[in-house]
């Protein structure tokens, strides 16, 4: 006879006891994932994307990299940048912050499916108003609007930050610069 498989289940609090070593630990609905530390060129593109956003929505959101997106007790996942209205203020912790704008992830070998397949559809449920899904293979960001409406974008990403008349542009060319 055969013996039940138990998958062992994590809180937010028990992230809070995990090594600080380079990797990245993540709850999806009390499963944990952990990735490795990203690449240089993943780190490259994700920063430059803060930066261009960051000094865009100065003084209107955070823009942070990583920051997490949280709803206890079970899930706790990082974007690579995370955009949310800058009423929250630097004081809250990521539990308390209710709106976030833009979760974005640069996909890599050991997180491309995770990323696509699972934290995409969880940032919706979690209430994240859009995901882009930014792919260093082939020089594109899979912009998600909603759940079922998206677009590949090669060239330029023209987002309108909500609650605002703001279009931020961004040129992929400039984000991808020099990358081997």
């Amino acid at each position: 006879m055969g013996m039940a498989i138990s998958i062992p289940r994590y809180t937010v609090d028990d992230l809070e006891r995990f090594p600080d070593d380079g990797n990245r630990y993540e709850l999806l609905d009390g499963m944990l994932i952990v990735t490795p530390a990203p690449r240089r060129a993943h780190q490259l593109v994700g920063s430059r994307l803060l930066q261009r956003i960051g000094v865009a929505l100065r003084g209107i959101a955070d823009v942070v990299g990583p920051g997490a997106v949280v709803r206890p007790p079970g899930t706790q996942l990082e974007p690579d940048v995370l955009v949310q209205p800058a009423r929250f203020g630097s004081t809250l912790s990521w539990v308390d912050v209710t709106e976030h704008w833009l979760a974005v992830e640069v996909l890599s070998r050991s997180s491309r499916i995770y990323d696509r397949e699972f934290k995409r559809e969880t940032y919706f449920q979690l209430g994240v108003q859009q995901v882009w899904l930014v792919d260093l293979e082939d020089r594109s960001v899979d912009v998600w609007r909603s759940r079922t409406e998206h677009e590949v974008v090669r060239d330029v990403i023209h987002w309108s930050v909500p609650t605002t008349e703001l279009v931020v542009t961004i040129d992929l060319a400039e984000i991808f610069a020099g990358l081997a």
